[in-house]
């Protein structure tokens, strides 16, 4: 048996153990099942759940935080395209990666090769800090979709 605040107790007949954690107002937990004699310990078993989902919890928040967005259209113009490639250049020196994004408006989507050679240009612009996670393709109807990360 292990004592709440850490210090093996030795071997305990489990009504003995039971009766310490009654006492202390905490739990016995069974830690190892498989060992012989079994290792138990005595510890508030809601706050060790607790703190296991908020640890969850912060690792979910980090990796969801991970994922910026770039939209553009195959008609961007070199000042805005310039303007969009350094806001994803700050996002991938920060540690994120990009999605970059080129909608296609009515007929525009006749013509997907202008959208790839947007796309290709912003790959090469940022090739010194950047490389290509995901192809350009298409998502959905008239989205073509470029993931870049940080090399």
């Amino acid at each position: 048996m292990i004592d709440d605040d850490g210090t093996q107790v030795g071997i305990v007949d489990i009504r003995e153990a039971l009766s310490t954690a009654q006492k202390r107002e905490l739990d016995l937990v069974e830690i190892a099942p498989q060992a012989k004699p079994p290792v138990c310990r005595i510890m508030d078993f809601g706050k060790y759940r607790y703190e296991i989902s908020k640890r969850e919890k912060s690792s979910k928040k980090q990796t969801a935080g991970q994922m910026k967005g770039i939209r553009l259209t195959p008609k961007t113009d070199d000042h805005d395209f310039n303007f969009k490639v350094e806001a994803a250049r700050k996002f991938l020196l920060q540690g994120n990666k990009v999605k970059v994004t080129v909608s296609f408006r009515g007929r525009q989507i006749t013509h997907k090769e202008f959208g790839e050679v947007v796309m290709k240009r912003f790959a090469e612009v940022l090739e010194d800090i950047a490389k290509v996670e995901s192809s350009a393709k298409m998502e959905g109807a008239r989205n073509l979709v470029l993931i870049l990360t940080k090399k």
